[in-house]
């Protein structure tokens, strides 16, 4: 496969292109889906093909084939080659390219990497998986009450090579997997629903081991039980007060507020679509206060088994850890070559794509908060009065990542140190940097979760992007909570 791919650079480069680069991507993925003790989904599928990137001053061009031949990733080059021309004729379109001074430095390297796991999860036999689905919607569908029960498992197994003009050779395996499921009750007025783990579930870059460490078996009945229970449970109130979020909320305040406002071709302007722009100006790189002290975010995707990680990315950068907040100040932000050599930062390896027909493009790795020293069971009991709210149900941002509402899927009553009454329909909302700053209190390393969220949506053509968000629960002072609408 070095081969076609090198086929495809210089394919680019004697059409004219001053720097090339090109991936042959191979994508194997199986998805298993079951309804009330049915399996009802089983699809298995595999995608190959060359995608080739050709720049002529600050314009880019792309052209993708599915044909792996030496002639026709040439021809790939070619076409990515005279796209860069033709765009570098249209005023203003050289928004989206490296400064004049050209892409930020990365050494080249020839490199191998692969991702750690014990049993890789298309070995599990279909049998195995589909048992493991249907015995957990039966167990959720037993506990009277239950009008649905559902649950599913995804598997993907990802091959990579990438060719660079400036030398660089890295193939790249990645294996990832992971599972959800979800107990769903109907009242006379209203529909309520409890998810495990998480609401889109828990995926990783890792092997099936993941998804047997996750104990579906184990967490059914309960999910279940509290999905009805929650028709019965008291509104949560409106007003103001203490919040304390478990760590999969978390992780999605994270994704939203922080993750896509610190992409950089978002705070250049490069990239509007589906999350909007973002709120930050590179003038305040250093000097913004973000949030509280106690707010620490790191981009590091050389974390173990988080859905984030990789070797390099798409650009042939290595992976690496980003500080982003640093005690409450933003440092940094997800860059690729082109935004980061315009913005004077150095590279940080965040750009990639959604197969091998998509144009890579900047995402997030493993965005997340680092643990504090505090324990969920610590700030319930330092809370005289509070929510303490898990499991996202529904979500709401502006376009510039400020203005936010969140509702969960379960909440309960803090009063006098103690969790006292479930709550059903707790939501709360803020502005970006003020709920941060109310953070007083973050979980410890023992409660540290490398939540991950392999649905993350980007980009004309859309590109779906695997991100990971590590979290621990944490405490907010004076939000408001009780929302409607």
């Amino acid at each position: 496969m070095f081969d076609v791919t090198q086929a495809a650079v210089e394919g680019a480069l004697a059409a004219g292109a001053a720097y090339a680069d090109a991936r042959v991507v191979v994508t194997r993925t199986q998805l298993i889906t079951a309804r009330d003790e049915a399996v009802e989904t089983l699809s298995q599928s595999e995608s190959i093909g060359v995608g080739a990137r050709a720049l002529m001053g600050s314009s880019w061009g792309f052209f993708a084939t599915p044909q792996t031949t030496y002639t026709a990733a040439r021809q790939a080059g070619e076409r990515a080659a005279e796209i860069a021309r033709a765009s570098a004729l249209v005023a203003g379109s050289g928004g989206a390219g490296p400064a004049p001074g050209g892409l930020a430095e990365v050494a080249p390297v020839v490199a191998h990497w692969e991702s750690p796991y014990e049993v890789h999860p298309l070995d599990v036999s279909l049998g195995e998986k589909a048992d493991m689905l249907l015995d957990v919607t039966g167990t959720m569908r037993s506990v009277a009450g239950v009008s649905l029960a559902e649950a599913d498992a995804t598997v993907w197994d990802t091959e990579k090579w990438f060719v660079s003009s400036e030398g660089h050779r890295i193939s790249q395996h990645l294996v990832e997997c992971g599972a959800s499921m979800t107990a769903t009750a109907v009242g006379d007025s209203e529909t309520q629903r409890r998810s495990y783990p998480g609401i889109r579930g828990q995926y990783g870059t890792r092997g099936w081991e993941l998804v047997r460490g996750l104990d579906l078996g184990g967490n059914a009945g309960r999910i279940a039980e509290e999905s009805v229970a929650l028709l019965h449970a008291p509104l949560c109130p409106a007003g103001t007060t203490d919040v304390i979020l478990g760590s999969e909320q978390l992780a999605l305040q994270i994704h939203e507020s922080v993750g896509h406002a610190i992409e950089l071709d978002r705070i250049l302007g490069w990239e509007a679509a589906f999350a909007g722009t973002s709120f930050l100006d590179l003038s305040q790189l250093g000097r913004l206060r973000y949030g509280s002290e106690l707010m620490n975010i790191t981009a590091d995707a050389t974390l173990p088994g988080a859905l984030g990680s990789f070797g390099y990315d798409d650009e042939g950068t290595p992976a690496q850890r980003v500080d982003i907040v640093r005690d409450g100040i933003w440092v940094g932000v997800l860059s690729g070559r082109d935004s980061a050599g315009l913005a004077g930062v150095p590279a940080g390896g965040m750009v990639r794509a959604d197969g091998f027909n998509r144009l890579p493009m900047v995402r997030m790795t493993n965005v997340g908060l680092l643990p504090g020293d505090s324990s969920l069971e610590e700030m319930i009991a330092e809370t005289e009065d509070g929510v303490f709210m898990d499991t996202n149900r529904s979500w709401s941002i502006d376009d510039q990542r400020l203005n936010f509402q969140f509702g969960c899927e379960i909440g309960w009553e803090i009063r006098g140190g103690r969790r006292r009454r479930m709550l059903r329909n707790p939501t709360y909302t803020g502005i970006t940097p003020e709920f941060w700053g109310s953070m007083d209190k973050v979980g410890g390393a023992s409660e540290w979760a490398f939540w991950g969220t392999p649905n993350c949506g980007k980009g004309q053509p859309s590109q779906v992007g695997h991100t990971g968000h590590p979290a621990v629960p944490a405490r907010f002072r004076g939000v408001r909570v009780g929302v409607a609408g």
